[in-house]
């Protein structure tokens, strides 16, 4: 029974942190692992999580309280696809069905789904192309646009495992992108580069983050708020760097 504790504390946060990793809102992560610790039949749970951690400590029927914290080192990815499936997992298992060792096995079928690579790059280079036309782009701007589309998301898939923090995987792939785009544009004039960047732009904008982190504020959560809205912050400024650092290099104007 004690080492059937544990493994729930252990599912608990396993949970928590990919909850968090998959942009949800941090009321929602506490409120989710305080229903699914009271629905095991814990007396007592008191929940804390941050964008950078999570504590958990519970105190169950028998007296004994079990505290335990995890450290979420991985960048925030934004899959709203597992946070909705996380969340159906709560609500199955608060629905007194499910034993802690399916709870894990379903969990781990969550964490090791992958988004299809195909959709993937599709979608970075609808995003981009649409964004691009949006914007006042032709046709063209658009194509190319959707060109760099998928080049930013082959980047994300190479380069963000040997980048340390999201920011200088911003600063690489901005930098990058925004080179590329403006070698291009100078032999053909019938390309908007300031269109094509826009478009691409908008795959890094980190439009999600920002708006949890506003939301965190206004719901009592300061400290997580004030994190993600800093980040938001750095991120946008490495974001900017980056294309401006692309258009010095280049020697062209947008």
């Amino acid at each position: 029974m004690v080492d059937e504790k544990r493994k729930f504390i252990s599912c608990m946060l396993d949970i928590g942190t990919e909850m968090v990793k998959s942009g949800a809102e941090i009321s929602r992560v506490e409120d989710t692992l305080i229903r699914i610790g009271l629905s095991y039949g814990a007396k007592r749970v008191n929940a804390f999580a941050l964008a950078s951690n999570i504590l958990i400590s519970v105190e169950f029927q028998d007296g004994e309280e079990i505290t335990r914290t995890r450290r979420i080192n991985k960048g925030l990815q934004n899959d709203f696809s597992k946070l909705e499936e996380l969340n159906d997992l709560s609500r199955r298992f608060c629905g007194g069905n499910m034993s802690v060792f399916e709870l894990h096995l379903e969990y781990l079928k969550i964490h090791d789904k992958k988004p299809s690579v195909f959709l993937t790059y599709f979608g970075h280079a609808l995003a981009s192309g649409a964004f691009a036309l949006f914007f006042g782009g032709n046709i063209y701007d658009s194509v190319v646009a959707a060109l760099f589309g998928i080049l930013i998301c082959l980047m994300q898939y190479k380069i963000t495992p040997l980048c340390k923090n999201n920011i200088t995987f911003i600063i690489i792939s901005s930098f990058i992108s925004g080179l590329g785009i403006s070698l291009l544009c100078k032999p053909l004039p019938f390309l908007n580069p300031d269109k094509i960047m826009i478009g691409d732009i908008m795959l890094l904008v980190p439009g999600v983050t920002i708006t949890n982190s506003v939301r965190d504020i206004f719901v009592g959560d300061t400290i997580t708020g004030t994190m993600r809205f800093i980040e938001c912050v750095l991120s946008s400024a490495a974001l900017a760097a980056g294309f401006m650092l692309a258009i010095f290099v280049s020697g062209g104007a947008v």
